[in-house]
């Protein structure tokens, strides 16, 4: 995995539990970009996917016998642009020891950016009803799973380890699925990838608290954090959602 997830601090066992203006003002931040990065995910993902120069240099698409436009591959482009995320956070890893303030941003903003556009995709496949429909109901277990890492006083380090380790299995299973074709195969990787991004949400959340405090108030470490703490927040979110959708999306 990348350093977004466990390179950007060292979190002490304890924290001060008490209200924090400050800390309220570092999650703050990060609630702000994760925000402002699913609404450029979003414009993104309409351009590629709905405005035919730009669709064709991503996606191959043929008419049905019913009438409807659909997804039925990618172009080389649409194949670099959607796998440069993962090659680029494990890149990252290694490249990236010690970044600055504006290197974590641009990072984060360079995935957005290629995340969004590969998720065309969603414009492609799914009807608006059931984008909008299960945006909406990621949305509000997102929100739900971030107040719980963020309030509870269990530790959940050893389960983040565990949920780390799934994503893990979630891509090996995933790549080898795209070979197989399996239906049931593949409602099994939605509905553990749902799970494991639900448990990543609250646990990030959490460790993102437990961050601002190992800080100490060092506000160019915290403007590091803030960038790779919406990272993380931002690719739970786009994974609960897009795992929520091969369950329930209706398709186009």
């Amino acid at each position: 995995m990348s350093d977004f997830r466990n390179g950007y601090t060292t979190a002490p066992a304890t924290a001060d539990m008490s209200v924090d203006a400050g800390l309220r003002g570092f999650m703050l931040g990060v609630y702000n970009k994760v925000a402002l990065g699913l609404l450029v995910s979003a414009a993104l993902a309409w351009l590629t996917g709905s405005y035919p120069p730009v669709r064709d240099l991503m996606f191959a698409t043929a008419v049905f016998p019913d009438g409807v436009e659909r997804l039925t591959g990618f172009t080389l482009l649409g194949m670099i642009v959607a796998f440069s995320p993962l090659v680029i956070l494990l890149g990252s890893n290694f490249l990236m020891k010690n970044p600055s303030p504006s290197a974590a941003g641009g990072l984060y903003w360079l995935i957005v950016a290629l995340i969004g556009a590969s998720m065309g995709t969603v414009v492609l496949v799914y009807t608006g009803a059931s984008v909008i429909q299960t945006f909406l109901i990621t949305a509000a277990a997102f929100g739900a799973l971030s107040l719980f890492g963020y309030t509870t006083k269990k530790d959940l380090t050893g389960i983040g380890s565990f949920l780390i380790m799934g994503v893990i299995g979630l891509i090996i299973a995933s790549v080898v699925n795209i070979f197989l074709q399996n239906t049931m195969m593949q409602m099994i990787i939605s509905i553990a990838g749902v799970l494991i991004f639900a448990g990543l949400t609250a646990y990030d959340t959490q460790r993102l608290k437990m961050t601002y405090y190992a800080l100490g108030g060092n506000q160019t470490a915290m403007s590091v954090a803030t960038s790779y703490g919406a990272l993380s927040l931002y690719i739970n979110f786009i994974n609960m959602f897009q795992f929520l959708l091969m369950l329930f999306g209706g398709r186009r």
